[in-house]
C-alpha cells in the first residue's frame, strides 16, 4: 500500500467507501422493503378477516355469505369453515394443508407441503347461526423469493458500480491532484537544471494546493536572489582581489630576483610569492565559475586534437608526479578530435592528472587514456591512491569540499571546474572509486563531427 501513489491510495479508498456505502444502502432499502412489504400483508390479511363480519348473516338457520367478499386480493387467500372445520367458502393455496389446527386471533408462520405461510385465524359468531372461523393466507416464501431475486441483481449490478466507481474517482483524484503533478514536474525541473527562474505559476483557484504552490514561488523568487547575490559577490570579490594580488605576486618575484635577500627575509619572500601564486590561481578558478554561473564565461570553440593534448599534460605532469615517485602512462587512441575550447580542456586534463597525483600512493602509478566510442571521446584518469569513501562520492563536485583539507593542498575548485568544462562542452564525467584502492575519473566529450574514423 506505501508504495502506491497517493492518486491510487485515494481511489481505492474512495471506490471501497462508495462500494460499502452502496452496500450498506442496498441491504437498509431490501430489508425496509421487506419489512413494509410484510406488514402491509399481514395488515392486509387481518383486514380481509375483519371485513367478512359485515358480509355474513343466516337467514333460517342457514349461512349467507354476500357475493361482495373476496376469497383472494393482492397474494392473500381468504376461507371460511365451521366449527367442525369443513370449508364453507373460499380458496386456499393448492400447496397448502388445510388440516393446520384453527387459533383465534393467532397471527402466525407455518410450515406446510415444503412452503412457509403467513396465516391468521379467526372465530366470528354469526346472529342466528353460530361460529365460523375465518382463515386468511399469504405465501411467506414469496417474500423471501423477492428478496433473493434483488439480491441476485445486485450482486449482478455491483462490479459494474465498482468499475464505474473506480473510473470515475481515479479521473476526479487525478484532476485534483495534477497541480500537485506540476509542482513536483517544476521542482525537479530545478533541482536538475538549476534554474531558479522556474516557477510553477498555478493561477485559478484559491485552494490549499493553490496557495502551496504561491509559496513555492516565493521561496524560490528568495532563493533565486540569494543566489545571484552570491554569485555577484564571488564575481565582484574575485575582480578586485586580482589586482592587489597580482601586485604582491609581481612585487615578491621583483624582490627575489633583484635585491638577492638571505636567510630569513628570502624565505618569507619565497613564501609570499608561493601563497601569491596560489591565492591568483584560486582567484582564477572563481572568477570563472562566477561567470560561469551568470552564463558569461565564453567558450571557444574549435577543432582540438585531444590525443596530442592529453600526451602533453602528461608529460608537463611527469615532473610533478616523479617527485611523489608517481609514473604517469598514458594508452592514448591516435587523432582523436573534439569541437573546444583547448584552454578549458587542457585545464579539465590538469586538475584530473594533478587530483591524481596528490591522491596517489607513493610509489604507485596515475594512468591516463583516452578513446573513442560510439561518437565519443572517452577519457580516464586512474589512480591506485586512497580512494574515495561511498558517502563522499557526491560531495567531490561541490565547491570548497575536501575529502582531506591537510593533504590536498588545494582550495576544493578543481573538481567543479573539470564537472562544469565538460558540461558546458556537451559532455559529462563520472567517477568510479573504492578506499584503499584509487579512483576512475571519466569524462565523455562528443567527437568532431566531421572526424574521419
Amino acid at each position: 500500500m506505501n508504495r502506491l501513489s497517493i492518486t491510487l491510495r485515494v481511489t481505492l479508498l474512495y471506490t471501497l467507501f462508495m462500494v460499502l456505502l452502496t452496500g450498506l444502502s442496498l441491504g437498509f432499502l431490501f430489508h425496509a422493503g421487506a419489512q413494509s412489504r410484510r406488514q402491509t400483508t399481514l395488515d392486509r390479511m387481518q383486514t380481509m378477516a375483519e371485513a367478512s363480519r359485515k358480509e355474513l348473516e343466516s337467514k333460517d338457520g342457514e349461512l349467507e355469505i354476500d357475493r361482495d367478499l373476496e376469497a383472494f386480493d393482492d397474494g392473500v387467500y381468504l376461507s371460511l369453515y365451521d366449527t367442525a372445520g369443513v370449508p364453507l367458502y373460499g380458496f386456499v393455496p393448492r400447496e397448502f394443508d388445510n388440516s393446520v389446527i384453527f387459533d383465534d386471533g393467532s397471527l402466525r408462520t407455518v410450515e406446510s407441503g415444503g412452503h412457509s405461510w403467513y396465516l391468521y385465524d379467526e372465530q366470528i359468531t354469526v346472529e342466528d347461526y353460530g361460529p365460523v372461523w375465518v382463515r386468511s393466507i399469504a405465501a411467506a416464501d414469496a417474500f423471501n423469493s423477492t428478496l433473493g431475486t434483488l439480491g441476485k441483481t445486485a450482486l449482478l449490478v455491483l462490479p459494474v458500480f465498482v468499475v464505474l466507481a473506480a473510473v470515475c474517482g481515479y479521473l476526479l483524484t487525478r484532476r485534483a491532484f495534477a497541480p500537485v503533478r506540476q509542482i513536483t514536474q517544476t521542482a525537479r525541473e530545478i533541482g536538475e537544471g538549476g534554474d531558479l527562474s522556474r516557477r510553477i505559476g498555478l493561477t485559478g483557484r484559491k485552494d490549499e494546493i493553490h496557495t502551496l504552490a504561491a509559496e513555492f514561488d516565493a521561496m524560490f523568487a528568495r532563493l533565486e536572489q540569494a543566489f545571484d547575490r552570491e554569485k555577484q559577490f564571488t564575481d565582484d570579490a574575485s575582480h578586485e582581489l586580482r589586482t592587489p594580488t597580482a601586485v604582491i605576486l609581481s612585487q615578491s618575484e621583483y624582490a627575489l630576483e633583484n635585491t638577492q635577500p638571505q636567510g630569513e627575509t628570502r624565505a618569507a619572500l619565497e613564501s609570499i610569492h608561493t601563497q601569491a601564486a596560489r591565492m591568483a590561481a584560486l582567484l582564477s578558478q572563481l572568477l570563472m565559475l562566477a561567470r560561469a554561473d551568470k552564463g558569461r564565461q565564453v567558450v571557444q570553440r574549435e577543432p582540438v586534437d585531444l590525443s596530442e593534448l592529453v600526451e602533453m599534460v602528461a608529460e608537463t605532469e611527469a615532473e610533478q608526479a616523479e617527485a611523489r615517485n608517481i609514473t604517469v602512462q598514458t594508452e592514448l587512441e591516435p587523432g582523436v578530435m573534439v569541437q573546444g575550447d583547448e584552454t578549458l580542456l587542457m585545464r579539465l586534463l590538469i586538475n584530473l592528472t594533478e587530483n591524481a597525483i596528490r591522491y596517489g600512493r607513493p610509489g604507485g602509478q596515475v594512468k591516463l587514456t583516452l578513446r573513442r566510442q560510439d561518437g565519443q571521446a572517452v577519457g580516464t584518469v586512474e589512480d591506485d591512491g586512497i580512494g574515495i569513501a561511498p558517502e563522499d562520492l557526491d560531495k567531490i563536485w561541490q565547491r570548497f569540499w575536501q575529502a582531506d583539507p591537510a593533504r590536498s593542498g588545494g582550495a576544493g575548485l578543481g573538481l567543479s571546474m573539470v564537472r562544469w568544462i565538460t558540461q558546458a562542452h556537451g559532455g559529462r564525467v563520472t567517477v568510479q572509486s573504492e578506499p584503499g584502492k584509487g579512483s576512475i575519473f571519466t569524462f565523455f566529450l562528443p567527437c568532431e563531427k566531421n572526424e574521419n574514423v
